[in-house]
């Protein structure tokens, strides 16, 4: 049994991985020195989906890991691994999802849309999880929508030793939109260097219109910071912006790579020259031609979970 004596009341700890991520999941497993659990899922002809635990795991503190980016199956397996864990008699489940898909949509911004990360909060909480762990929200007031304990995990701790590695003077820190402003402001102070800002104003979504530079970055290096690279519209607008405004290197950091539509194209054809992002989603080779530098989440994950089944705190990791 690899359970510490001390903290026998959480049962043993298992970690089980959903399809979305596997290589994140067996890395944090490997970080932790533990196997991953076996668990089968497979899928009916018509592809609905269906999750098998073949180990026991009554009185266990289980951990299942899987990012809920789309497709919607990604999700939809995510709450029948919970499901299937609960009824399995876990004695606590712990969803952890280490890129939040649908967080887009956390408010009314237009009348009659759908309140998307609060439906999916609702929805892992009524499948049966008793607490979540994730990285970098794309707004950090979705915890506000779980009524479980919520922890929250920040990739800074990841990109800024890398940051100071590579250049000796210290880089400008660019928020590429408003809406980046308050996470960029952060790297800025760890940094302890100047933040700049990249305005711009949209007529339609993905669609950028005009853009201007709030800040100096002339003769500079600069880091763009944001949660989430989608189709690169803002950040590669913004590195022009930066260009002509006369900055030396222009690097971007994401936490969360998604990458779709026409990104890597965008991103190849930019000034932006390099892209350093964590592995919370599964990045296929050709994604990586986007000037990616993948750094890996799995220590930062694997400390928060030893630390959430040690009853430890979570908050000190990032001090």
């Amino acid at each position: 049994m690899n359970t510490i004596g001390r903290h026998m009341h959480n049962g043993e700890l298992k970690i089980f991985s959903g399809g979305a991520n596997r290589g994140l999941s067996e890395e944090i497993a490997g970080y932790m020195k533990i196997p991953l659990g076996e668990v089968t899922i497979s899928q009916f002809s018509d592809g609905e989906i269906s999750v098998k635990y073949n180990e026991n795991i009554r009185g266990t503190d289980v951990f299942i890991i899987q990012p809920t980016a789309p497709p919607a199956d990604n999700m939809m397996e995510l709450l029948l691994l919970i499901d299937a864990a609960k009824r399995a008699s876990a004695k606590r489940i712990t969803a952890v999802i280490p890129y939040f898909g649908y967080a887009r949509q956390d408010r009314k911004d237009q009348p009659r849309v759908a309140l998307a990360a609060k439906l999916m909060a609702n929805l892992i909480s009524v499948s049966g999880a008793d607490r979540v762990l994730t990285m970098d929200l794309h707004s950090p007031s979705i915890q506000g929508f779980f009524d479980i304990p919520f922890d929250h995990l920040y990739s800074s701790a990841i990109f800024v030793d890398y940051v100071r590695k590579k250049w000796k003077d210290k880089p400008v820190v660019v928020a590429p939109d408003v809406g980046s402003s308050k996470r960029a402001r952060a790297y800025a102070n760890r940094l302890d260097t100047e933040l700049a800002l990249v305005d711009k104003k949209r007529i339609v979504p993905n669609k950028v219109e005009t853009v201007t530079l709030i800040g100096n970055v002339k003769d500079r290096n600069v880091v763009m910071i944001d949660d989430i690279i989608d189709t690169a519209g803002t950040i590669c607008s913004a590195a022009e912006v930066l260009k002509n405004s006369g900055a030396k290197e222009i690097m971007a950091a994401c936490t969360h790579p998604l990458l779709s539509g026409p990104a890597v194209e965008r991103i190849k054809a930019s000034s932006i020259k390099e892209v350093i992002v964590t592995d919370t989603l599964d990045i296929s080779e050709s994604k990586k031609e986007a000037k990616l530098t993948v750094l890996t989440s799995a220590e930062v994950f694997g400390e928060a979970i030893k630390r959430i089944h040690d009853e430890e705190s979570i908050s000190s990791l990032f001090d």
